[in-house]
């Protein structure tokens, strides 16, 4: 039956969602609260650079291109996608650096400049994410988790694969230094998930890397949504920009519309929410509806971190400081730096950072003779009680100063274009609860079914798209839900 249905939001998640659906037959409209779509992977302009907002790893490009596909399409016709080299540059505190890519034999010579006796644990390591990537990956990740006994069927397989341990415990059984382990472990931060909590089904990133690469895409991430409105629109999908759902409305238990904030009643025989689980839940429907995401539950559950992003453009080039595309700057703690971010929820004096630096790859982005960055810390979301309209500006400079003194000489004179975004952001411009980056953290306890369901469990006809619900956050994740809310509800 050809159903009429209201995407809320336009992240990743609900945009895939939304032309899976419309290849299906249905009638779409997506409803976005911003000028531009995109949710995180927004577009920031100014003064002649262009910002991705996130996300800038993109894995596992044959799921956009499986989009494309069910439209008759192909993506590469839409938005281009070039291979980074190396994937990752990961600096010590000291400054000295690690590198890796899909070169089996170049990771190795890599880890030989640190700990030849690593090379065979590394080896061993490897040989293992292929099986956990296989069940975690390829046999579960767009598979919803519905009923207890859809978790029951799979629990042998994650015993098996020792889905108990964490992902640095993991990692340890095989490589020994202690640097190469966090160049092994740090994965789980991209997903929002701490490297000592997250369930080592999440090492199968690294195979994930290595089998199909680690990508960017030309003109930016924002290339991509661009891509999509594209698509979307030539599916006949409709846009509805600058528009906000105050409530989704429900009769007899079952979603029927929504009501927006100028009033306007929008209905529809299907709603996916790409917008954060807990706000969809605890801003969108009335307590009366809510029989297991009560406020109490909503509270209780773990939340990911948040983020400090500084967006910054230079009238210099910086092609000669050793920089990389993506580069990861590791500073003197691990585990305790971590500690004070998921669980202390301290912002801590020290840092360890995300630089991203997308004009190696890609000029058209930044003027001519400049260079495009954004810098990225991982810190505790609102729970941590920061006052971040006084602290930001603190914090931004302390970061800013660290890279002028360590890998950008002289940037506080070559500065042109600057803009920052804190927790207060995630939670008030994205509405993400307590201004999580990644919405719910990603332990065992809140993974498959432990996971908000994509099918709501509280209203019928009610899905879930996106980073809150299973399998999770990261491009793999909200692109396999997009496929479940799909099949979930079915061709017309």
């Amino acid at each position: 039956m050809k159903k009429n249905i209201i995407v809320i939001g336009s992240g990743f998640g609900g945009l895939g969602a939304a032309s899976r659906l419309l290849s299906a037959g249905h009638d779409v409209n997506i409803i976005e609260k911003r000028d531009k779509l995109g949710g995180r992977a927004y577009v920031y302009e100014q003064n002649g650079f262009k910002f991705d907002g996130g996300p800038t790893v993109i894995t596992a490009p044959f799921l956009f291109d499986d989009i494309w596909t069910a439209a008759g399409k192909k993506r590469e016709d839409y938005v281009k996608f070039v291979p980074c080299n190396p994937f990752y540059r990961i600096f010590d505190h000291t400054g000295k650096s690690f590198d890796y890519n899909n070169d089996h034999e170049f990771t190795l010579k890599e880890i030989d400049k640190w700990s030849p006796e690593d090379k065979q644990g590394y080896e061993d390591f490897l040989a293992t994410t292929k099986p956990i990537f296989d069940k975690g990956f390829t046999e579960l990740a767009d598979k919803p988790f519905l009923k207890v006994s859809d978790m029951l069927k799979v629990a042998p397989d994650l015993i098996r694969l020792q889905s108990h341990k964490n992902v640095y415990k993991y990692v340890s059984q095989f490589i020994k230094n202690d640097f190469l382990r966090q160049c092994f472990s740090f994965h789980p931060l991209l997903v929002g998930g701490n490297p000592f909590d997250t369930t080592s089904i999440y090492a199968m990133i690294h195979y994930l890397e290595r089998e199909w690469g680690v990508h960017y895409a030309l003109g930016g991430t924002g290339a991509i949504v661009n891509a999509f409105e594209q698509l979307i629109t030539e599916q006949g999908g409709k846009i509805h920009l600058e528009t906000e759902v105050d409530e989704i409305l429900i009769t007899n238990g079952k979603a029927t519309g929504v009501q927006l904030g100028n009033g306007e009643i929008m209905e529809a025989d299907a709603i996916v929410s790409n917008a954060d689980v807990a706000f969809t839940y605890k801003n969108m429907i009335k307590p009366t509806h809510r029989k297991k995401y009560t406020d109490r539950k909503i509270a209780r559950t773990k939340y990911s971190m948040s983020l400090f992003v500084i967006y910054f453009g230079t009238d210099r080039q910086y092609r000669d400081q050793g920089l990389a595309h993506h580069n990861i700057i590791l500073g003197p703690r691990y585990k305790a730096l971590l500690d004070d971010i998921f669980g202390n929820k301290i912002v801590a004096e020290d840092f360890s950072l995300y630089l991203h630096m997308p004009t190696l790859t890609d000029s058209s982005i930044a003027p001519e003779g400049h260079e495009g960055f954004y810098v990225l810390s991982p810190v505790p979301h609102l729970d941590s009680n920061t006052d971040w309209e006084t602290f930001a500006p603190t914090y931004k400079k302390a970061i800013m100063d660290f890279l002028e003194e360590n890998y950008l000489p002289d940037l506080s004179k070559h500065l042109v274009a600057e803009h920052y975004i804190d927790p207060l952001h995630f939670q008030d411009v994205l509405n993400s609860y307590k201004g999580s980056a990644f919405s719910v953290q990603p332990i065992l306890t809140q993974s498959a079914w432990f996971r908000p369901h994509n099918k709501s469990e509280d209203v019928d006809e009610l899905y879930f798209v996106g980073a809150g619900t299973h399998p999770g956050a990261g491009l793999p994740g909200v692109l396999s839900s997009s496929i479940i809310a799909q099949n979930l509800i079915g061709a017309a």
